[in-house]
């Protein structure tokens, strides 16, 4: 975690001073997840259509830094109440390092980890057993975000500090090949105070006719098309920012043909829209978070499955900002925002009910969570936040 080519991602998470909170105990004692009949998406996507009864205790994943003063020792192991929200801690699985994004494949057995370091990787582990199944290199430095691809047979990174793009197949034991392509962004030029680009996100289409990639660096998105036979790109379009936004995430609307961006750099969001067809996104006018004139990093931003509201987390400001979403996707409308409870909000995810909101929150390291009003969108916090060594990211299932 010490390249210079991803200075500024390391100047806006530096740690907060003192001991952070004591890692999780070991897994070896640690029951195996439960198996869950529907697959869910990546973290930090919108929530899954299809509402289940609550019943038991759910998986929770947690990233972290195993490489931070005071960090974690690798996927952190939990579960948690999904009528309450409650977590308790079960464990964690070492072998991992800097897993600091996570994701799961759509037949739930295997999840995939970042190894978000100078010579960066990615990691597939077996949850039925734990197992970690090998690492890929990604070609790039310092992997911060992955995805499945729907059909399962590839998976997606943006190496942050290299500005590139990397695609693996994943095999039927749910194992990584080696790369099928790499793609750096070397247009346009690096946006204002940047010094080259800065991939932060790679998510496929709700369609899944295109992979978009959201570059904080170029202040652009990139849409490509995505040969699934030989898992190679090849580029359709660019949507830029306004110079000096520094887009960061993307999430889409449940009708496919809006999405909002999250802009790290100028502490903004932006409802964009999607052609299917063509692939090409634009995007809209800048607007506010509701932070006020602080210093604050958009995060992340996410919307209910049912497409009427909209949670983007605030780091700095510590705070997630509520959004009514209007017009069929095409407009947003601010509601103002909730304290989240801790320090840096990293990284936000919906159980797969919608009905809770984890907020994995990187300096205080700990994770918050909040029950989600489906009528109007309000937050209510669940009893104490939850010691995670540096947390920064949550995935439940």
């Amino acid at each position: 975690m010490d390249s210079g080519g991803w200075s500024r991602r390391r100047f806006v998470g530096a740690l907060a001073g003192g001991a952070a909170a004591a890692a999780l105990p070991a897994c070896d004692n640690a029951p195996a997840p439960a198996t869950t009949p529907a697959p869910e998406p990546e973290a930090g996507t919108s929530a899954s259509r299809e509402a289940r009864r609550p019943s038991g205790p759910r998986p929770l994943y947690l990233g972290t830094y195993t490489s931070a003063e005071g960090g974690g020792k690798g996927i952190g192991l939990a579960t948690y109440d999904a009528a309450t929200g409650r977590i308790t801690g079960s464990g964690t699985i070492t072998g991992v390092g800097d897993p600091s994004y996570l994701a799961l494949h759509p037949d739930r057995r295997t999840l995939y980890a970042v190894d978000e370091r100078d010579d960066g990787a990615v990691t597939a582990v077996r949850l039925a057993d734990r197992k970690v199944l090998g690492s890929r290199g990604t070609g790039g430095a310092a992997p911060c975000h992955l995805s499945v691809h729907p059909g399962g047979r590839w998976l997606l990174s943006a190496n942050y500090g290299s500005g590139s793009v990397a695609v693996h197949p994943i095999d039927a034991s749910g194992a990584l090949g080696e790369r099928t392509d790499l793609v750096r962004h070397t247009g346009p030029p690096p946006g204002p105070g940047q010094e080259g680009p800065h991939a932060h996100q790679f998510v496929t289409s709700p369609d899944g006719g295109h992979v978009l990639a959201v570059d904080l660096g170029t202040d652009t998105v990139y849409t490509y098309r995505l040969d699934d036979k030989a898992g190679t790109l090849t580029e359709v379009a660019q949507a830029q920012t306004r110079p000096g936004a520094g887009p960061r995430h993307l999430t889409f609307h449940p009708g496919g043909r809006y999405a909002y961006l999250a802009n790290e750099v100028d502490n903004t969001v932006a409802v964009c829209s999607y052609d299917p067809a063509s692939g090409r996104v634009e995007v809209g006018e800048a607007q506010s978070t509701g932070t006020g004139s602080g210093t604050s990093y958009p995060a992340q931003i996410l919307v209910t499955a049912d497409g009427r509201h909209a949670f983007l987390a605030n780091r700095g400001h510590n705070s997630l900002t509520r959004y009514a979403v209007e017009a069929d996707g095409a407009r947003l409308r601010l509601l103002g925002t909730v304290p989240v409870g801790g320090d840096f909000p990293r990284q936000i995810a919906f159980s797969p009910e919608g009905t809770l909101l984890f907020a994995a929150n990187q300096k205080s390291s700990t994770v918050t969570v909040f029950h989600v009003d489906g009528a109007d969108g309000g937050l209510r916090r669940e009893g104490e936040a939850f010691p995670s060594p540096v947390a920064v990211c949550a995935l439940p299932l």
